[in-house]
């Protein structure tokens, strides 16, 4: 690409960048807390497109003169160097001109300005295993009946505490359902560490009074109580905590899919 085709790209990647950070688009792609470096990001690179063709435009004029200068000089001495002078300038001009199918690179860019993507969902947590991790420790648990927590937090507390700190309690979580693949139904909240690419499903089987008919990518509040139950994630192994529901129903997705707690 030429300097100019290079500012509008550049242009094009800044202005996609500063869209998606100035609404909840980028929770798609990165966690919460790097919204700033993001739009910090867009801005910078739009600059940089706009200083590139600020650059092109001042340097031009100057090489064309020195051009004119040189092809005027060849002239006065016989005209050979004129000819060389322009078949120079046609070959600069002519010879290396980028095929316009290039200018296809640029669709990827309008499709993330327009379409915005899903989050991961089921058919990435079932084929993932588990990214359960032992937590620093388990503090006191606040009054509450039932008492909101998310997957992580339970599924912590459930395998590594061996859930005494959820004895007697009702608990209300929300999660989107995945069924494995025997159609056994698991609540499931992705848990992030910086952005999309490294998402890795916690899950939570889900035991008692479960909807008779559930749809994968559906989002579920369900509330229960901790049982002993327990399975192997068939992909890598990790543990799999159950809760036995007491009553669930379906809820609108939340604003950020990803969940965050699990690393802080």
């Amino acid at each position: 690409m030429n300097r100019k085709a290079q500012a509008i790209v550049l242009f094009l990647v800044g202005g996609a960048v500063l869209r998606a950070g100035s609404t909840d688009l980028y929770l798609r792609y990165v966690k919460a807390g790097l919204r700033p470096l993001l739009l910090a990001a867009g801005v910078v690179l739009m600059a940089a497109a706009v200083a590139t063709v600020w650059y092109e435009r001042r340097t031009r004029p100057a090489g064309e003169a020195a051009g004119e200068g040189e092809g005027g000089h060849g002239e006065v001495e016989g005209g050979h160097g004129e000819a060389e002078g322009g078949h120079g300038e046609g070959e600069g001009g002519h010879a290396h001109r980028e095929p316009r199918v290039s200018w296809l690179l640029v669709l990827p860019l309008f499709a993330l300005i327009l379409v915005a993507p899903p989050a991961l969902g089921s058919y990435t947590a079932m084929h993932t295993g588990t990214a359960l991790q032992r937590p620093w420790g388990f503090p006191a648990l606040p009054a509450g009946d039932p008492l909101p927590l998310n997957v992580a937090d339970y599924a912590g507390r459930a395998v590594y505490d061996h859930g005494r700190s959820l004895e007697h309690r009702r608990v209300k979580i929300t999660g989107f359902v995945a069924l494995d693949g025997h159609g056994a139904p698991h609540l499931v909240r992705m848990a992030l560490n910086c952005c999309a690419a490294d998402a890795q499903p916690v899950k939570i089987g889900l035991t008692g009074r479960i909807p008779a008919v559930l749809e994968p990518d559906t989002w579920l509040q369900v509330i229960g109580t901790y049982t002993r139950k327990r399975t192997k994630d068939p992909v890598g192994g990790g543990a799999i905590p159950y809760l036995e529901v007491s009553r669930s129903r379906p809820v609108p997705a939340p604003r950020d899919p990803y969940d965050e707690s699990w690393n802080g």
